[in-house]
């Protein structure tokens, strides 16, 4: 186990907001993790699970312990008739891993190629783009409970999967006489260390969103390769989206909302152009962009922190990392662009926004 102190949190969360941890452990696998728990301090103290720092505002100075997770390594540990089974470790680069399963003749996670973050975040958000979601290529997970010390296994059920959504975000409920966790709620007593895919043998292209089709009728391409979809996604994704190397941001800071049929047809009968997609179970999906865009909010700025002027679902950090590393927006005036956000749309359409991004 390695225990660093006042460690700068900059180069570990991709908004760059300036901040330290009080302590830092680097987790590269099981036996770190049980060092922690056996730790005189450290296993009493707070902890803070921290993967690539791509879903995370940090808004000071951490005091829980960041257990940062390292945790390495991808490979193919069963074939079915049906699947391939591959497993990565918790601190795997999630696009890293999707570039490997291709290149390793395992289709399947393509659409969500270029989504930062880690492999070990990615059920806790239950990830998608372009028509995917982890949990349809999930398989299972293994994590380590920070309460008992003890490691156990998931299944999708268990998980608990919703839209950007698991029993990773939510925090058991505490029997008041016992004071002891009861329910499946996981955030802060779970950690997970290994996730699982069931890569499908019979493959087919999920071409549903609007960007795809148009690159299908740009090339030509009307049977795109997993390897095409995945470098389509990329384009799709570079030209909109900033990169976190140059322009510190977390991706899509909101969730983009779903209404019922009646809601939606009362938006569209006052904003006829408004982006929506119709759900399989009757509900309506409305580009939480678009929304913010119609608000004004492309482009504008509070302090350092703004709204990106080619994706009004980004929000992004506008210091110059490379004059000056310290400045930049702080996690609060990253908050505050993102409340006046959510008051503007909340103000034209009654819709509450939801933030994407764990807040410190």
């Amino acid at each position: 186990m390695h225990i660093e102190h006042n460690v700068p949190l900059q180069p570990l969360n991709t908004f760059h907001i300036v901040a330290r941890a009080a302590t830092l452990v680097r987790v590269r696998g099981l036996d770190d993790l049980r060092a922690v728990m056996a730790h005189p301090e450290l296993s009493a103290a707070p902890k803070l699970v921290l993967g690539g720092g791509s879903n995370i505002v940090i808004t000071g100075d951490v005091k829980p312990v960041v257990l940062k997770m390292d945790i390495a390594g991808m490979r193919l540990v069963q074939e079915t008739t049906q699947h391939w089974i591959i497993e990565a470790g918790a601190g795997e680069s999630w696009h890293e891993l999707v570039r490997w399963t291709l290149a390793q003749g395992y289709p399947g996670l393509e659409n969500m190629a270029l989504i930062p973050g880690t492999v070990g975040a990615s059920p806790v958000q239950n990830i998608g783009a372009y028509g995917v979601e982890l949990q349809d290529r999930f398989e299972s997970l293994d994590a380590f409970d920070l309460s008992t010390g003890q490691s156990f296994t998931l299944n999708a059920a268990q998980c608990a999967f919703g839209y950007r959504d698991s029993v990773f975000k939510h925090a058991p409920a505490i029997d008041p006489d016992s004071g002891q966790a009861t329910g499946l709620g996981l955030a802060g007593r779970a950690v997970i260390t290994q996730v699982r895919f069931a890569l499908p043998k019979r493959w087919k292209p999920e071409l549903g969103y609007l960007d795809l089709q148009k690159k299908m009728a740009h090339t030509g391409i009307t049977q795109p390769s997993a390897q095409q979809i995945f470098d389509w996604v990329c384009e799709i994704r570079r030209a909109k989206l900033p990169d976190p190397a140059v322009i510190g941001n977390a991706g899509s800071f909101f969730k983009n909302p779903t209404v019922s049929p009646e809601q939606c047809a009362d938006i569209i009968a006052r904003e006829p152009k408004v982006v929506h997609y119709h759900l399989a179970d009757g509900s309506v999906k409305l580009a939480a962009g678009w929304l913010i865009d119609a608000c004004g909010w492309r482009g504008k700025s509070i302090g350092q922190a703004g709204v990106y002027e080619k994706q009004a679902l980004v929000l992004v950090n506008r210091g110059d990392m490379q004059r000056d590393p310290s400045g930049g927006a702080t996690g609060g005036e990253v908050m505050t662009l993102a409340k006046a956000i959510q008051t503007s749309v909340y103000e034209r359409f009654g819709i509450v926004l939801q933030p994407e991004p764990f807040v410190v």
